[in-house]
C-alpha cells in the first residue's frame, strides 16, 4: 500500500465521494443558485443588470480569498478546524442574505457567503490527496469535478424551481440550511486526514514557503491559467445566461432551468470520459484536445449569431462547449495536485482561488460590452473566446504536455 486510502474499503470510498462531493457543491451552489432570480432582483431593489450581476463578482472574490485563507491554515492545523469554521461563518451569512433590506447589505452579506463556502472544496480536494495517489487519485478527484462541474450547471435549474414556490430570500434560506447539514455531516463523518507530523509541510516549512513551492513549479503554473480561463469562460456564460435566454430569447424561469439541465448532461459525459482517458493517455493530452474544443465551440455562437442561427445556433455549440469543460476540469486537478501532496491544501486553494478569483473580474465585461445593445451571444462569446485562446497558449506555451511524465504511483 503506497498510500493510506488503498488501505480503505469501497463502500468507505462511496461514502467518502457523497459527502466530499457534498462539501464540493456547497461553493457552486452558493454562487449560483441565486442566478435566475436576477431579473426578479433587479425589479425588487429598482436597480440596473449590472448591479446585481455585482453581487455575483462579490461572492467570487469572497470565495477565492476564502480559500486563499482556508487552504494554506488546512496544511498548518489540519482539515478539519478551518472546514467547521467557515461552514458556520457560512451559515450565519446565508441568514443574513436572507433578512437583507437592500442591494448593499446583500451584497456584503454575499461576500462572506463566498467565503464561508470556500472551505469545502479545498478540504475536499486535499483530503483525497492526502488518501490517495496515482490513478486512483485521478479516478477520486475526476468524482468531485463532477461535482464542481455540475453544480454550476444545475444550480441554476433547482433555483428556477425555488423560485416558483418560494419568494427569492427563500433561496438564501435554502443555502442557509444546506450549510448546516454540511456542518453536521462534517462534525461527525469527515476525519482528519492530515498526521500532526505532516502539518505545515514539514519542520520548518511557512506558509509562504509552501506558496513557493507551488509557483516554482512551471506545469502548475500553466495549469493554473488554464483552469482559471477555462471557469472563467463558464462563468462568463453563467452571468449573463439569465438576460440572454431570459429577456433576449424569452425564456421563462423553468425553461431557463431546463436549458441548464440539458447542457449538465455534457458535462457529467465529459467528466466521466475525461477520468478514463486521463488515466490511460495522461491529462495534459486531455486537456491539449478539450481547451481546443472549448476555443471552436465558442468561435462557432458567434459566428453562428451573426449568420442568424437563432437559438439553436447557440445552445448546440454551447452544449459542446460545457462537454469540452468537463474534460478539462478534472484534468487541471489532477496535474495541479498529483506534483503537490505535501502542499495539498496550498494547491487546492490556490486553483479555487484563481478559478473564481479570475471569473469574477472577468465575467462583468460582458456586461461592460454589453452596455448598449444588451446582452446577445456575441458579447457573451467574444469573452469565452478570449478565455480560450490565452487559455490554449498557456498549455502549450508554458504547460508544454510534450515534457510531462506518467502520474506519480
Amino acid at each position: 500500500m503506497l498510500h493510506p486510502g488503498d488501505a480503505i474499503s469501497h463502500a468507505r470510498r462511496v461514502v467518502y465521494i457523497v459527502l466530499l462531493g457534498a462539501l464540493t457543491a456547497l461553493g457552486p451552489f452558493t454562487v449560483d443558485l441565486y442566478l435566475p432570480a436576477f431579473p426578479v432582483l433587479e425589479a425588487d431593489f429598482q436597480t440596473t443588470a449590472a448591479a446585481i450581476q455585482l453581487t455575483l463578482t462579490g461572492t467570487m472574490l469572497g470565495f477565492a480569498l476564502g480559500q486563499l485563507i482556508v487552504g494554506p491554515l488546512s496544511d498548518k492545523v489540519g482539515r478539519r478546524i478551518p472546514l467547521l469554521a467557515a461552514t458556520t461563518l457560512h451559515v450565519v451569512a446565508s441568514t443574513a442574505a436572507a433578512l437583507a433590506p437592500s442591494l448593499v447589505l446583500l451584497g456584503g452579506a454575499r461576500v462572506f457567503m463566498g467565503m464561508g463556502a470556500a472551505a469545502g472544496g479545498v478540504v475536499a480536494m486535499a483530503i483525497v490527496r492526502d488518501l490517495f495517489g496515482g490513478r486512483r487519485l485521478v479516478v477520486m478527484l475526476s468524482r468531485l469535478a463532477l461535482v464542481s462541474g455540475v453544480a454550476p450547471v444545475i444550480a441554476p435549474l433547482i433555483g428556477s424551481a425555488l423560485l416558483a414556490v418560494m419568494p427569492w430570500r427563500g433561496i438564501f434560506v435554502v443555502l442557509a440550511i444546506y450549510g448546516a447539514l454540511m456542518l453536521i455531516f462534517s462534525l461527525f463523518l469527515v476525519p482528519e486526514t492530515l498526521p500532526k507530523a505532516r502539518r505545515g509541510g514539514g519542520p520548518g516549512t511557512s506558509v509562504m514557503q509552501r506558496y513557493k513551492s507551488v509557483f516554482s513549479d512551471r506545469v502548475f503554473i500553466g495549469v493554473l491559467i488554464v483552469g482559471a480561463m477555462s471557469f472563467s469562460g463558464l462563468f462568463s456564460y453563467l452571468s449573463s445566461s439569465s438576460f440572454l435566454f431570459q429577456v433576449t430569447f424569452g425564456f421563462d424561469a423553468q425553461q431557463y432551468g431546463l436549458l441548464f439541465a440539458v447542457n449538465s448532461v455534457g458535462v457529467v459525459a465529459g467528466v466521466q470520459v475525461a477520468s478514463r482517458l486521463a488515466a490511460r493517455f495522461g491529462p495534459q493530452w486531455v486537456m491539449a484536445y478539450s481547451t481546443s474544443l472549448m476555443l471552436i465551440a465558442s468561435t462557432a455562437i458567434i459566428v453562428l449569431d451573426q449568420l442568424g442561427a437563432g437559438i439553436w445556433g447557440v445552445m448546440v455549440p454551447l452544449f459542446v462547449f460545457m462537454t469540452a469543460f468537463g474534460f478539462t476540469m478534472p484534468c487541471v486537478q489532477v496535474l495541479a495536485l498529483d506534483r503537490h501532496g505535501k502542499a495539498a491544501g496550498t494547491a487546492a486553494s490556490l486553483i479555487g482561488a484563481t478559478n473564481f478569483g479570475i471569473a469574477a473580474l472577468i465575467s462583468p465585461i460582458v456586461g461592460w460590452i454589453a452596455r448598449d445593445a444588451g446582452i446577445t451571444p456575441t458579447t457573451m462569446a467574444m469573452v469565452m473566446v478570449g478565455c480560450g485562446i490565452i487559455g490554449a497558449l498557456a498549455l502549450w506555451t508554458i504547460v508544454r504536455p510534450r515534457t510531462i511524465g506518467l502520474l506519480t504511483p
